[in-house]
This record gives C-alpha cells, sequence and structure tokens, in this order.
C-alpha cells in the first residue's frame, strides 16, 4: 500500500467520522427542543421549576 492510498482511506475514514458526529448533534439538538417544547407545554412543570430556583437562591 502506498503512502497516496494511506491518506486516500485515512481522508475516507475522517470524513465518515464528521458525518456521524454531525448526525449525533443534529439527534442530540432535535432532543434538546423536543424537551423545551414539553417543559412550555406545562406549566405545572416550569412552576416547579421557578419555585426550586427561588428556594435555592433564598439559601
Amino acid at each position: 500500500m502506498g503512502i497516496k492510498d494511506q491518506f486516500q482511506d485515512k481522508a475516507e475514514r475522517m470524513q465518515q467520522q464528521g458525518k456521524q458526529r454531525a448526525e449525533q448533534a443534529k439527534g442530540q439538538h432535535q432532543n434538546r427542543d423536543r424537551r423545551r417544547d414539553d417543559d412550555d407545554m406545562d406549566p405545572s412543570r416550569r412552576r416547579d421549576a421557578d419555585e426550586r430556583y427561588e428556594e435555592s437562591y433564598d439559601a
């Protein structure tokens, strides 16, 4: 295997890794948005979070 082949293989592996990382980041971003939407839809959860924040602030 020549040097050119080695570089080509490494470039292809790096490209595949980049695609995988991009897909993972995209999935994480979508999950984060989904959780944020759930929090916005449920006012009791927001109120609980606000109360916890105020309690920790008072301490």
